[in-house]
């Protein structure tokens, strides 16, 4: 499984035009962006065909994507999201029925909801904050980047019961600190 590094760097060199880098990134990103194109489109060959032009997005638009903190990965499912959502909005447009693209569309929350979600984000943030710096940084490799166990085992050079042990109190300390 790919790291957030990973596919940061990827995506830098596949901006410049690197074609081994975008073939790496296809490679160990292309099933889960499938999945996604799948599961809104509801039709194999045009989550397929979507699947192709959001990596023809991703080689055009690579230098677009900046390493601001957020994972790599939300950047990638992002695009083809929002092109799988196009696509199904022009294949009900064509059919003479928008609802369920529509729906699909108003699903997203409305601005209210949006500054709650930025508050309790922030609050996230700070109580991460309040974590020693290795264990944050494997919580949000874990639950943000979706990095597995044995790989945080690995990349902090602990045992694996060590990081299991280090990830169940740093939720321990979240939840308190949340609960505050």
């Amino acid at each position: 499984m790919a790291t957030r590094d990973n596919i940061e760097d990827w995506l830098a060199r596949t901006a410049q035009g690197d074609r081994a880098a975008f073939k790496l990134l296809y490679r160990d990103t292309s099933a889960k962006l499938f999945g996604l194109c799948l599961r809104i489109l509801n039709d194999r060959a045009e989550a397929e065909d979507a699947l192709q032009e959001v990596f023809v997005k991703v080689w055009h638009g690579a230098g677009s994507y900046r390493a601001n903190g957020l994972s790599p990965m939300t950047w990638l499912i992002a695009v083809a999201r929002n092109h799988a959502i196009d696509r199904l909005r022009r294949r009900q447009a064509a059919a003479g029925g928008m609802d369920e693209a529509a729906e699909i569309a108003d699903a997203r929350p409305g601005p209210e909801a949006q500054v709650m979600a930025r508050a309790e984000a922030g609050r996230v943030v700070a109580c991460l904050d309040e974590l020693e710096g290795a264990r944050a940084e494997a919580v949000r490799g874990a639950y943000l980047d979706g990095e597995t166990y044995a790989d945080l085992a690995e990349r902090f050079s602990v045992p694996f019961n060590t990081m299991r042990t280090w990830l169940r109190r740093s939720l321990i300390k979240l939840r308190e600190c949340l609960e505050r």
